[in-house]
């Protein structure tokens, strides 16, 4: 989206990501999404009178290795009580980091050579989820409410952006590629659709080159669709009421996705006051070298390092091809077109059916192994397989698995003899006697003409490459 002309928009995202530790971020009740309503609770996570935290370890190490992949410095840290009442958080504080978090000053490279800062990714315990029912779904206009408080204590990391990023473009690709990151390292597995990965926006608009407007902040954002979406609405919003002479109170705002607009949750005509003070129960977090040492180790390639191979396996690649090779880390899919190459296979080949073939049905990605792809990817490029063949024989292999060859000869693909397909192409020929004059005269694009001939004629059973060889040879 284009704003109109002379306005810019600022945009920061707080990215709140669950952790994958098999407990919670204080004490040993599950984490674990989908279990009955208030069944993985305990006195520690309801907050009940006596009960003390103890620091979940595993929960520091992915904390420290999200850090790492966002080139941030880790440093000794604390814990504080960030007080607010309402129904989700029992103990009516939430235990979290303030001013010494865990992480801080850090940076993320995106594809298109931008780079976002990371002001901090700082631990903390999640929230309960209420439920509201009847009306809308949320609490204004609810019949009643109801409280799940499995979540409550399940181990997060929040990841602050600075107010760097300038559309929303930019903002869903800060967004995609940090969710990439969460799953290289094993931290999170980047379900926004289950919740355990949500954004925060805070937008504001103003003239360019001057100084920042007034925020508002769109809560909980669980999809980047939705992200981009909400963010174009609330900067035309604003600069509407800018333009009309209006100004921007700052304020939290609610996303409706079915209506495609942003509206009031809260307003903060102040900065709200949670009263920090430092948790009583629990000592300073301070990680020695070693362990940062182990946790950096320990980690596999992060999405640029992965793509920046693809390419350069690919040599120099095109727009369309950088484009394909995102989408194959984004689903990771690397390893199809890795074992591709390291069979002396074309990679741009195996690159786009990567991207195309599996991406298209990536919820069976499963059912379709490594050497199957290879060997379908092989037969495509020896001229055993057309590329019509090839799409249809891996699409079988994601449906319902088996052997690639096996496929294929049920399917009828079997390879046109030479003499066979030579006897057609002349028989072509002789039919368009002045389009075979045309491409004998230098139109190449009339060897299109005489694939789609042959194709009709076979039904779709010829390869293009072997029409095209026996034109060449007859030319």
């Amino acid at each position: 989206m284009t704003l109109p002309s002379g306005w810019e928009m600022v945009v920061g995202l707080e990215i709140h990501t669950e952790l994958k530790t098999a407990t919670k971020m204080f004490c040993g009740c599950a984490n674990s999404f989908g279990s009955e309503p208030n069944t993985n609770i305990c006195p520690v996570c309801l907050g009940l009178p006596g009960s003390l935290p103890v620091l979940n370890k595993m929960a520091v190490e992915l904390a420290m290795a999200i850090g790492v992949a966002l080139h941030c410095t880790i440093a000794p840290s604390t814990f504080h009580r960030k007080n607010y009442f309402y129904p989700d958080m029992p103990k009516d504080f939430q235990i979290s980091q303030y001013d010494l978090p865990i992480n801080s000053r850090g940076y993320l490279d995106l594809p298109d050579g931008s780079q976002i800062s990371v002001e901090r990714a700082h631990l903390e315990e999640d929230t309960g989820k209420s439920t509201h029912l009847g009306g809308s779904g949320r609490i204004h206009g609810a019949d009643r409410s109801v409280v799940d408080y499995n979540r409550s204590g399940v181990p997060l990391v929040e990841i602050v952006s600075g107010p760097d990023i300038r559309s929303s473009t930019q903002a869903r690709a800060y967004a995609s590629e940090v969710r990439g990151i969460l799953i290289a390292t094993g931290a999170s597995d980047g379900r926004m659709e289950e919740g355990s990965m949500r954004i925060d926006a805070n937008v504001s608009v103003r003239k360019s080159g001057q100084p920042f407007g007034t925020r508002c902040e769109i809560k909980n954002l669980n999809s980047l669709r939705s992200l981009q979406r909400a963010i174009d609405y609330e900067a035309l919003r604003q600069i509407d009421v800018l333009e009309d002479g209006g100004s921007i109170r700052q304020e939290t705002r609610h996303w409706d996705e079915n209506q495609g607009e942003t509206s009031t949750m809260r307003t903060k005509e102040e900065a709200e006051d949670y009263r920090y003070f430092r948790e009583p129960d629990l000592v300073e977090l301070s990680p020695d070298q070693a362990w940062q040492d182990r946790v950096r180790a320990a980690l596999p390639p992060m999405p640029a390092a992965r793509r920046a191979r693809l390419e350069l396996l690919l040599g120099e690649p095109t727009e369309a091809q950088r484009d394909a090779v995102g989408t194959v880390v984004e689903l990771e899919l690397d390893q199809f077109v890795i074992a591709a190459a390291e069979s002396n296979l074309d990679v741009s080949l195996a690159v786009a059916r990567a991207a195309n073939e599996i991406a298209a049905a990536i919820n069976n990605v499963g059912r379709l192994s490594v050497e199957s792809f290879v060997a379908t990817v092989s037969m495509e490029q020896s001229g055993k397989l057309s590329a019509t063949q090839a799409k249809k024989v891996l699409g079988e292999l994601l449906e319902n698995g088996g052997d690639p060859v096996a496929i294929a000869k049920s399917m009828g693909f079997e390879q046109m003899g030479a003499q066979a397909l030579g006897e057609l192409v002349a028989q072509c020929i002789a039919e368009n006697p002045s389009e075979w004059q045309r491409y004998r005269d230098g139109d190449e694009k009339l060897s299109q003409f005489f694939i789609g001939l042959v194709m009709k004629l076979t039904k779709g059973q010829a390869n293009g490459k072997a029409v095209i060889a026996e034109l060449q040879q007859r030319k």
